[in-house]
């Protein structure tokens, strides 16, 4: 008996001696990560944002392993690179390189080979000079015979340390200044590489983080990654974690979304208004704000008023760029014919293609226009007015947002000012929102706006005048 013991221990550790050795043919990614990974298929530049510790720096370890080895797992369904390759692994200073992507690749000083690079894989390294244990290249055996070539580089040398080299990958751990990331790109291009970067977004919407979430490119594509998509961390101890960041980090640490900063419009934490779907009750009053596109999109958001506590849910969006009046209406009316719409001066501009105002256009689609353009009770339409009104809803817990309104939130993220100004991009649902909001005492239940209606058309029957809805 204990000589199958000792066989069991022996071959136990000789697993576990593989694993360590050779983690990348263990890696099995969660499904954020693994979309991340087939992204950059047709994307030249990724971005992955994530809360501390949910595997966002080990994600781009591994791919940064699987380029260099030529060893992709079955599943692979991201770019392929034929051959041996030349790459950079960064982050923002020598300390944090050697600590994070160094340690990632190559795993602990003394003990290289148990980290993303298989141990049998690692050709040589190459130290570099003035900060112990930092590699400034490995070498690394790829399948196809030859060897690739990874360097460490850090942000705090300066654009000038960038320079020059023509590369097929550069993965940047956590985010770089604007003209580091610039050059990253002029490294791949050449050679039609990748550029990926994983971070944790800390220092808000900055310039290198809006260029994904609000420029859209086919050249980039990005993925989000919560706490609840980490696996590896028990559900019982991720209020712990919640709790032990500061209040004002807690969106950025835990769910990978850009720290409020100064120049966000609402300064207000999503988990403050964000709110589980529900059926909306009958006694709610419905408006739809309706904000008119076409290179930029057409959006629409459906609110429902609580009259009796004052609360305000968005319950729905639509948002569809470079479609016509038609598909619009469709939309619109499928989510309730009866439901008043509010709309912006430039409905009364005229459609390039009927020639009559946007508004009209709708109308007689079957669309329920209110009969003027949103303005606020006592006249006026001014944006910050509109703003406030949004903001203080937030703030006292009279507006909600359905959790699962994914385009809404992505824009309440990116909602910003520039010099004090509003930055009018990316805004249609924000737009929506608030035309909603400003004509918010022409919101109707189902059974007020079909009587109502009723009224018009008696009206309109005996004297061809056409009463306000």
């Amino acid at each position: 008996m204990t000589d199958k013991l000792q066989a069991l221990a022996a071959d136990l550790e000789e697993l576990a001696r593989r694993k360590r050795e050779n983690r990348l043919a263990y890696y099995a990614p969660y499904q954020k990560q693994r979309e991340f990974h087939a992204l950059g298929l047709k994307h030249r530049e990724r971005l992955f944002l994530a809360g501390n510790q949910l595997g966002k720096t080990w994600a781009g370890g591994m791919e940064m392993a699987a380029h260099l080895t030529g060893d992709y797992p079955e599943w692979w369904e991201g770019k392929r690179f034929a051959g041996p390759v030349r790459a950079w692994a960064a982050g923002v200073t020598g300390e944090s390189t050697r600590d994070n992507p160094q340690r990632i690749l190559l795993g602990v000083p003394g003990q290289w080979g148990t980290g993303a690079i298989p141990r049998d894989r690692l050709d040589q390294t190459r130290t570099g000079r003035g900060l112990p244990d930092a590699v400034d290249t490995a070498f690394v055996k790829h399948r196809s015979g030859g060897l690739s070539q990874l360097s460490f580089k850090a942000y705090e040398k300066g654009r000038e340390k960038w320079q020059g080299e023509t590369l097929d990958a550069v993965w940047l751990d956590e985010e770089p200044p604007p003209d580091i990331y610039a050059e990253a790109l002029a490294r791949i291009t050449a050679r039609a590489g990748l550029v990926y970067l994983t971070c944790t977004p800390l220092l808000g919407m900055s310039e290198v983080i809006r260029k994904y979430l609000q420029g859209e490119s086919i050249d980039r594509a990005h993925v989000r990654m919560e706490l609840d998509d980490a696996l590896h961390i028990a559900p019982a101890e991720r209020q712990r974690i919640i709790d032990g960041y500061p209040e004002h980090e807690r969106e950025a640490r835990v769910r990978g979304i850009p720290m409020l900063g100064s120049g966000r419009v609402f300064p207000v934490a999503e988990s403050a208004i964000s709110e589980a779907a529900f059926a909306m009750p009958r006694h709610f009053a419905r408006i739809v704000g309706m904000d008119f596109g076409w290179d930029h999109p057409t959006a629409a958001a459906w609110l429902a008023w609580d009259r009796d506590t004052d609360i305000i849910h968005i319950y729905d969006c639509y948002r569809v760029r470079e479609a016509t009046p038609v598909i619009h209406a469709a939309a619109i009316k499928a989510r309730g014919a009866w439901i008043p719409v509010a709309w912006p001066h430039d409905g009364l501009q005229h459609d390039k293609q009927s020639g009559e105002p946007l508004a009209e256009a709708y109308r007689k689609l079957g669309v329920r226009m209110l009969p003027a353009r949103a303005e606020f009770a006592g006249g006026g339409h001014g944006v910050e007015a509109g703003i406030m009104e949004m903001l203080d809803r937030m703030q006292t817990g009279r507006l909600k947002v359905a959790g699962h309104l994914a385009e809404w939130f992505d824009e309440f993220r990116l909602y910003h000012r520039k010099d004090g100004r509003i930055v009018k991009e990316h805004d249609d649902l924000m737009s929506a929102t608030r035309y909603a909001l400003m004509m918010l005492r022409k919101a109707r239940t189902e059974a007020e706006a079909v009587m109502r209606r009723g009224v018009v058309q008696y009206a309109e029957t005996e004297s061809r005048s056409f009463l306000e809805v």
